[in-house]
């Protein structure tokens, strides 16, 4: 037995008092039972820390973990911040127990004398962005992990604007939440308004309605949403907008919250789209569409001209929509923004169009923070927030929104003679080629990726792939005007870029490499080939760097 003397079988025996969870109940019992300590202090030891992102973590007992009783603090502490009387509506994805924490974050706010308006449903993230601004409220919550692994979960808050919370009020709820005692004491409430189909999910594809689709609509569209909850929303939207339903991977059509056909469920990660791409072989589909499990970010495959397919990055279709975009809108006041890691290409497209451009840190929180005008918003990692003249219908990253313009923008390529490789090779004709490519290293110790960055810091590269580093940017230091953040970057001869940071949501280290190379005539092909080859080498010699 574990002497219950010390600390953590204390604090063990506390939580297990007032955890309202059978499931981690029985889980301290037995760790209490038979001694544990390594795994007492893992669970007790440190805390999810809640910040921009709001709290992401593995289920399981204690602070150091997503279970009810963190929810049910993380809820008192925004009920404390916002006030009786506010109103809150509530999302949540088809993770292991996203619906058990919905009902317990509504339980708690009506307790404290709140409004709650709670999804009828498992539904996308975005359409609960949308409903914030939608039904008028002062804050938005969505249980959900994104795509991050099985054993995961998350707790996401939004603000009347309809964006992901921004400091100082991320620090504000963090207090207010470790202020929170006993869950056990807290009052509870049952009085919460259930958000039904027709409340929410209909005016949110009525919106999407008024996006740059476009007139043609011949286009055949392979998708699957991955197990998660995208997959009635994205055939009702393209139903809705006149497209055929897409063929749908059979095997993860449903929420599935254990993700059994893949390793992890991200479509940037390798293997999780070949049932998507055998899908599209076997059906010759036109374009490959995917989401991750909540349906924010948005994957896109193309055929080649030879037979397969292949995935587009993040900033290639980021480039491709910001152009759709700007073409089917109008005013001079127009603004597009992106992430300090996400391609120069935008900068350029913007310049092309006359319009404003605008840098920020990474998180789609910051990008819809850019300003009036803002039409076009994206970030590398899949997500983009796709407007109109009439404004973004979600102020956050919108997987269904982007399947639909690509969809549409797709579609009347092919009306034209042209595939969306076509229109990449345009754009690298006029822009020069933009090559991106990004070095992610996973660890299950997370000093390694400190001790890697401040290996760089005090041992700084002078030459990478034959290139000289021109300039080393601390942005822990805050540099052109952004917000002090972890993470280096550097400019190299040549014309070409490195970041370097931490994930804000993985235990990953992510290094993300841009060159441009101009293209001579109208033959790409030799500068995607040169492209490759210098990503490479900067990649070789990257890692060498970080020691990793």
């Amino acid at each position: 037995m574990i002497d219950p003397t010390t600390d953590f079988v204390r604090l063990a025996q506390e939580w297990r008092d007032q955890d309202p969870d059978p499931e981690t109940r029985a889980e301290l019992d037995a760790l209490l039972e038979h001694g544990d300590p390594a795994a007492l202090e893992d669970r007790f030891g440190a805390k999810l820390e809640f910040g921009t992102a709001g709290l992401r973590g593995a289920l399981g007992a204690g602070p150091n973990r997503m279970n009810r009783v963190t929810v049910m603090r993380a809820a008192a502490g925004l009920a404390r911040v916002l006030g009786p009387g506010r109103h809150v509506v509530i999302g949540y994805d088809g993770r292991h127990n996203s619906d058990v924490f919905a009902a317990d974050t509504a339980r708690v706010l009506t307790g404290a004398g709140l409004r709650a308006s709670v999804m009828a449903a498992k539904w996308p993230t975005p359409v609960l962005a949308f409903a914030v601004r939608h039904l008028g409220a002062d804050a938005g919550v969505m249980v959900t992990a994104s795509h991050n692994p099985p054993q995961d979960n998350g707790y996401k808050v939004y603000w009347d604007d309809g964006a992901q919370i921004v400091p100082p009020i991320d620090r504000e709820i963090s207090a207010a939440i470790d202020a929170v005692g006993r869950v056990d004491e807290l009052p509870l409430g049952d009085d919460w308004q259930t958000l039904g189909h027709d409340d929410i999910v209909v005016p949110y594809l009525r919106a999407l309605t008024a996006l740059p689709i476009g007139d043609a609509r011949e286009i055949a569209v392979a998708y699957t949403p991955m197990h998660g909850v995208g997959g009635a929303t994205v055939s009702e939207a393209f139903r809705v907008a006149g497209f055929e339903v897409p063929v749908m991977v059979s095997r993860q059509a449903m929420p599935d919250p254990n993700f059994p056909t893949v390793a992890f469920p991200n479509p940037e990660e390798p293997g999780a789209m070949d049932l998507a791409l055998e899908l599209a072989a076997a059906t010759r589909a036109d374009l490959v569409i995917a989401n991750d499990p909540d349906a924010d970010r948005c994957a896109v495959g193309t055929p080649l001209p030879g037979g397969g397919y292949r995935m587009l990055t993040g900033d290639e279709v980021g480039g491709l929509l910001a152009e759709h975009v700007l073409r089917h809108t109008s005013g001079g006041d127009r603004l597009v923004a992106t992430s300090i890691v996400s391609s120069s290409l935008l900068a350029k497209i913007a310049t092309g169009h006359g319009v404003r451009h605008a840098e920020t840190l990474t998180g789609f929180k910051w990008i819809m923070k850019t300003g009036p005008g803002l039409v076009f918003g994206y970030e590398e990692a899949l997500g983009y927030s796709v407007g109109s003249d009439a404004g973004l219908p979600v102020h956050d990253k919108d997987g269904v929104g982007a399947a639909l313009t690509v969809a549409g923008m797709a579609a009347t390529a092919k009306r034209d003679g042209k595939s969306l490789l076509d229109l990449l090779d345009d754009q690298a004709r006029r822009y020069g080629l933009h090559a991106t490519a990004q070095l992610s290293v996973r660890v299950e110790d997370l000093s390694l990726i400190a001790k890697a960055i401040e290996r760089l810091r005090t041992h700084p590269p002078v030459q990478l792939a034959g290139r000289t580093v021109e300039s080393a940017e601390d942005l822990s230091q805050g540099v052109a005007g952004l917000p002090p953040t972890e993470g280096l970057r550097y400019r190299l001869s040549g014309d070409a870029r490195i970041v370097v940071r931490p994930s804000g949501t993985e235990p990953k280290l992510k290094c993300y490499l841009e060159v441009v190379v101009p293209v001579e005539g109208e033959d790409v092909a030799p500068a995607r080939a040169r492209a490759a080859q210098e990503l490479e080498d900067l990649k070789k010699d990257l890692a060498v760097a970080l020691g990793l």
